[in-house]
């Protein structure tokens, strides 16, 4: 994973990393990469996201019966007879 180095970091940008990264309970490090990530847009809403995963599997028809689905007895003689 790369490194950064960053110089001449304003002391109010250092403190408000601080203070966000106890209250949240995270290193320095892990705080400033949360905050780079969320400034570049590239961490998505959680919600949206859950939400986006629960439309998804509401989505995908429901099998209660098929032939195409194999008998958990025929899985399991397939993995003794391996």
């Amino acid at each position: 994973m790369p490194a950064l180095q960053v110089r001449e970091l304003p002391d109010q940008v250092y403190r408000k990393l601080q203070e966000e990264a106890a209250k949240e309970h995270r290193s320095l490090a892990q705080q400033a990469i949360v905050t780079l990530a969320k400034g570049l847009g590239l961490v998505e809403n959680p919600k949206k996201r859950r939400a986006d995963l629960l439309k998804g599997l509401m989505d995908r028809p429901i099998v209660t019966q098929s032939d195409d689905l194999i008998s958990p007895v025929d899985l399991v003689r397939q993995d003794r007879e391996r």
